[in-house]
């Protein structure tokens, strides 16, 4: 009888393969009649002033809405043109250099510090910092059995995608998830802020273990620990992490916690709060972009760059001529992904300098050196130096051209031995902040209307032809 059953599964399974590749095989034969209709020819963009990206032709972006909670500036406008400025990030008004000089200046951490202000927009008193981080741990805890059911019962090779899905979950287990007033709202955006970290190290831990053919650690939000602390401890085996470790990772937090209503993740959450769908929803579609390549995933892009090409291709990392011709070499698609793009460098709004790039550029040197990553970090300098003049070689353009955030946080994650699967998560976790600050606010502005661009239809009009007289 065991056999029979073992029988009846193999069989099942092959015909599932074998519906799988017809049903695909059939698609494929479609997908010419799909491009013949589909296809937009690149005039027509031009001929109706199209705002690509929902970016101007001369580099700016189209002004969708207003927002009380972040600015980044990388230029002025003079006379119609764009002049740029060093890079400056603000946080309610505050300088995100500011922020970090004054906790770092009294050795302690900031992260909580930062998500308050950008959900109540003011710094709290000792006395309220206090309770928010009592109200944080306690809403570490996951429903009961979250974990089991939504997360070990159905792992991912994606955290991301795991997030997004338990993010979704969350619905179910809140008593009134559609309850828009104010409490209710901040309320379970606290909630969501305070178990990020925690889905993403369960989820983390599940990969491990079903993909990957690890053991199963699952490891509890410890009273009192910061969310850097408490990442570390949950991720690590051993649970150690020193303190310097720590901090750098809370300064790449409050670094990722907020950029403007207009990146891609922030706009997402935008548009679907503009709707009226619930807080889950929204955040949910901000994970699903901050997923995407272009956007979360670039860190992981600019350590496959220096990894698999630049390291190994370069033989002596010093010599500025020899980076110079691979850095041409990637432009030129001769090597690297075939993207000819050089990751980490180069911002939509950002010109001379991203201010997150410099801070952390800043902080990570001391544990490079501390770490034996010097040389690697030298490597990372050298190109950040080097890119911009190459780029202008190659394609003409003299454009300011500065390293991003991606550089060095990639980098940063990577001396920590924290996995390249956790680094766009970590981004998660830290801009879930933003997220909720901007859907709040979304949600709250008596101004407020649903969010719908126009799209010039460019299709021809054609006659309904009956079944009988159509034609392959």
């Amino acid at each position: 009888m065991d056999y029979d059953i073992i029988n009846s599964m193999v069989d099942a399974r092959k015909k599932a393969v074998e519906q799988y590749k017809s049903s695909l095989n059939f698609i494929e034969g479609l997908c010419g009649e799909f491009e013949k209709y589909t296809q937009i020819e690149p005039r027509y963009y031009e001929k109706y002033n199209v705002k690509r990206g929902l970016r101007n032709a001369d580099g700016t972006g189209v002004m969708a809405g207003v927002t009380k909670i972040g600015n980044v500036k990388g230029y002025i406008m003079e006379d119609g043109e764009r002049v740029p400025i060093p890079g400056q990030l603000f946080y309610r008004g505050i300088d995100v250099q500011d922020l970090i000089r004054g906790f770092t200046s009294e050795d302690r951490f900031g992260f909580e510090e930062t998500a308050y202000l950008l959900m109540f927009g003011a710094l709290p008193t000792k006395a309220q910092l206090d309770q928010f981080r009592g109200i944080m741990d306690y809403f570490h805890q996951l429903p009961p059995n979250f974990t089991e059911d939504m997360i070990l019962k159905a792992p991912s090779h994606d955290v991301m995608n795991k997030l997004a899905r338990s993010v979704l979950a969350l619905y179910s287990y809140d008593p009134d998830p559609d309850n828009n007033t104010l409490p209710v709202e901040m309320l379970q955006a606290l909630k969501l802020i305070a178990r990020f970290p925690v889905i993403v190290a369960h989820a983390f831990a599940a990969k491990r273990h079903y993909y990957d053919g690890e053991s199963l650690y699952l490891h509890r939000p410890q009273e009192g620990l910061s969310v850097a602390q408490n990442f570390l401890y949950s991720v690590r085996h051993d649970n150690q992490f020193t303190d310097e470790e720590a901090k750098l990772l809370d300064l790449c937090l409050v670094l990722h916690a907020e950029h403007g209503g207009g990146n891609n993740s922030a706009f997402a959450c935008r548009v679907l709060s503009s709707s009226g769908t619930d807080i889950y929803s929204a955040i949910a579609a901000a994970v699903g972009s901050l997923k995407g390549p272009k956007h979360g995933g670039a860190n992981m892009r600019v350590m496959d760059m220096f990894t698999n090409y630049i390291e190994p291709g370069v033989k002596d990392w010093k010599d500025d001529e020899e980076i110079e011709s691979f850095l041409t070499r990637i432009l030129h698609k001769e090597t690297g992904d075939g993207s000819g793009l050089i990751y980490g460098m180069g911002h939509a709004v950002y010109t001379l300098s991203d201010p997150r790039a410099v801070l952390l550029k800043k902080f990570a040197r001391k544990m490079a050196e501390k770490k034996g990553y010097l040389a690697e970090f030298e490597l990372f300098e050298s190109v950040e130096r080097l890119a911009p003049g190459v780029f202008h070689q190659v394609t003409g353009l003299d454009k300011p051209m500065c390293a991003n955030v991606d550089m060095y946080s990639g980098l940063v994650y990577r001396m920590m031995d924290i996995p390249p699967e956790l680094y766009t998560p970590l981004f998660a976790i830290a801009r879930i902040v933003g997220w909720c600050a901007h859907r709040v606010e979304e949600i709250y502005n008596p101004n407020g209307r649903i969010i719908r661009p126009a799209y010039k239809a460019v299709l021809h009009k054609r006659p309904f032809v009956p079944m009988a007289e159509r034609q392959n």
